[in-house]
């Protein structure tokens, strides 16, 4: 199951809160500078180009900090040079900058490289997901980027799929229950995902047999996932096979290509790198 992202207004809130708050109750410099209220304009330049993300955040951090954003490209799009503008009493628009341009640049980063995975595959049926490998407080923010980018929603948090770890199969050993016991309790109880990371061909057929309907193959080079995706799908027609773990944009479409449905890359978010977007005053 490919999860879908929710509502992200309340997010989007919450997050330019606490970004504007770690700045502190008033701006000193500021205060200083500005002797009375003055209307500005700022321009935000995407210096390097990227993929546009992040928006709904960006926004409503310059409404809570006292101005108005407005861009010039949707979400998604690829975007150089002048991509929006903020408008208002200049003091907000410095209050803004910095939360807004952090979020920024930490969603056109994650997007852009998302767009490169998503190229790299393109023309099979591999989808890139994300990983719970995201920056405390910003889950939904991380994952609306990777989709922004071209990628899909993977597993949001721990409460709607089952995905049994190697740590899972351990402590299930340690109890002496089975696989097969597991899974069933979990359909019993209208769990839609059941998802088991497998490392040997023995724990593969472990797998099918229990009814797990993705097999999640870490840390496998593309010929492991090839032979343990085609066994997989004898024993269990329809089973969907995910490549995790050592995936990289130069490695990525041979795992497309030994059959795996989905690649799931925790560098997207873990390992991001701040896209180059600055404010300038008009």
């Amino acid at each position: 199951m490919v999860e879908r992202l929710p509502d992200l207004a309340a997010d989007a809130e919450r997050v330019a809160r606490a970004a504007l708050a770690e700045d502190g109750t008033r701006d000193v410099t500021t205060e200083l500078v500005l002797t009375a209220p003055r209307l500005a304009g700022a321009t935000l330049e995407y210096r390097r180009g990227g993929v546009v993300a992040g928006l709904g955040y960006a926004t409503a951090a310059a409404r809570l900090a006292g101005c108005a954003a407005t861009w010039q490209a949707r979400e998604g799009d690829w975007i150089e040079g002048s991509g929006g503008r903020l408008e208002g009493d200049l003091s907000a628009i410095l209050r803004a900058e910095r939360p807004l341009l952090n979020l920024l640049q930490r969603a056109t980063g994650i997007a852009t490289a998302t767009r490169s995975y998503v190229a790299a595959v393109a023309g099979t049926s591999c989808r890139v997901l994300h990983t719970r490998k995201t920056a405390p407080g910003l889950r939904l923010f991380d994952a609306a980027a990777v989709v922004a980018g071209g990628g899909a929603v993977h597993r949001l948090d721990l409460s709607q799929t089952v995905m049994i770890k190697d740590n899972h199969w351990k402590a299930l050993a340690d109890e002496g229950r089975t696989l097969a016991r597991t899974l069933e309790a979990a359909r019993q109880r209208g769990t839609a995902g059941l998802q088991v990371e497998v490392e040997s061909p023995a724990q593969v057929e472990e797998a099918c047999a229990a009814g797990a309907d993705r097999l999640l193959v870490d840390n496998q080079d593309p010929a492991t996932v090839e032979t343990w995706g085609a066994l997989a799908r004898k024993i269990r027609p329809g089973i969907l096979i995910e490549a995790t773990g050592g995936i990289t944009l130069e490695n990525v479409r041979e795992y497309a290509l030994a059959g795996a449905d989905f690649v799931s890359v925790g560098a997207l978010t873990h390992s991001v790198a701040a896209a180059d977007i600055a404010l300038e005053l008009d």
